[in-house]
């Protein structure tokens, strides 16, 4: 099936009296992704809304927001009876206990399938962005993107595929390619230059001076923390120091167990590996090269017997070890 054919699909789940909401876990993909679902919405149906559930604090991912004028609302401020249909993009309903509020018609995501329960799925794995997909969909429909609409999918493709060094592939490219005449690029530019704040300078440090680096790999476990973006922060910069295959980043915030791993893709994937190694202690996945956990820290007490900082570090190093051993090296 085609794109064509796959969209035309997706469109007729839709009518005039559809009120749509497009539930998001925000970040630059996800965002453009919903605002391009919403641009091939326009029109067909009468309502649509994007809503996030998590804290937004990554200075490039709050001026995305506000350069494109994605006109995002907080989830908790939504009525759910107020709609009756749902969408999620770049995420599946198991991978936040958020997503799971809801029965969705459609699910359209880049990530490995781990829940398809949806009228209309479209996962593609050998994508390196759900962007890129969705900007399959407008150039199928002969649809011109605005210039917010198409720097946002242009930020959603170069972000998670890391400027096409991470899991990219030639549907990427081409879809960036197709983006750049009609975006403005000033918006990428100044999203981009938004990259830290003082208190993430004041993090890094921290963890600089906190890391533990074994065979290659280097961990760092902040303990609590007011913002979980710090951690991938983190992870992506240890990824930069010579030598360092893996980065394995983790804090708590709201009695969650939060864990980043980035790594350079030469070795066994970061989404199997925390997957096999976190996934009976909550939601855990992601890709070869990039992957996240949010874990039920009461139940990792009931096997450590502890809240101590670095109890807590040194149990997610020996997981870590026993999971995937010499293969992560």
């Amino acid at each position: 099936m085609n794109n064509k054919e796959k969209l035309n699909r997706f469109l007729k789940f839709f009518n005039g009296n559809s009120k749509v909401l497009i539930v998001i876990n925000a970040d630059p993909d996800s965002i453009a992704s919903a605002m391009a679902v919403k641009r091939l919405l326009w029109r067909k149906v009468s309502e649509v809304c994007i809503a996030y559930f998590n804290k937004i604090s990554r200075p490039d991912n709050l001026a995305m927001i506000e350069y494109t004028e994605s006109g995002l609302v907080l989830l908790d401020d939504i009525k759910k009876e107020n709609f009756n249909r749902f969408v999620v993009v770049d995420s599946q309903p198991d991978h936040n206990d958020r997503f799971s509020e809801f029965s969705y018609d459609a699910i359209i995501d880049h990530h490995p399938l781990t829940c398809g329960n949806a009228r209309y799925v479209d996962i593609r794995s050998d994508y390196g962005a759900c962007s890129t997909i969705m900007t399959e969909y407008i150039k199928s429909k002969k649809i011109k993107p605005s210039a917010k609409l198409a720097a946002a999918l242009m930020l959603g493709i170069k972000t998670d595929t890391s400027n096409f060094t991470r899991q990219a592939s030639l549907k990427d490219i081409r879809a960036f390619q197709y983006l750049y005449q009609f975006a403005d690029n000033n918006i990428v530019t100044k999203v981009e230059r938004a990259a830290l704040t003082q208190e993430d300078l004041y993090f890094l440090g921290s963890a600089i001076k906190q890391k533990k680096v074994i065979n290659n790999r280097v961990f760092f476990h902040a303990g609590a923390i007011n913002k979980p973006d710090e951690l991938v922060v983190v992870a992506d910069f240890f990824l930069t120091i010579v030598k360092v295959n893996w980065s394995i980043i983790s804090g708590v915030y709201e009695n969650k167990l939060i864990i980043v791993i980035r790594n350079d893709g030469l070795r066994k994937g970061a989404g199997n590996t925390i997957k096999e190694a976190f996934s009976m202690f909550g939601s855990a996945g992601g890709h070869k090269t990039m992957a996240r956990a949010e874990l039920d820290l009461k139940l990792i007490q009931r096997q450590i017997k502890s809240k101590n900082k670095k109890v807590l570090g040194d149990w997610i190093i020996s997981i870590i070890e026993k999971t995937a051993g010499k293969k992560i090296e």
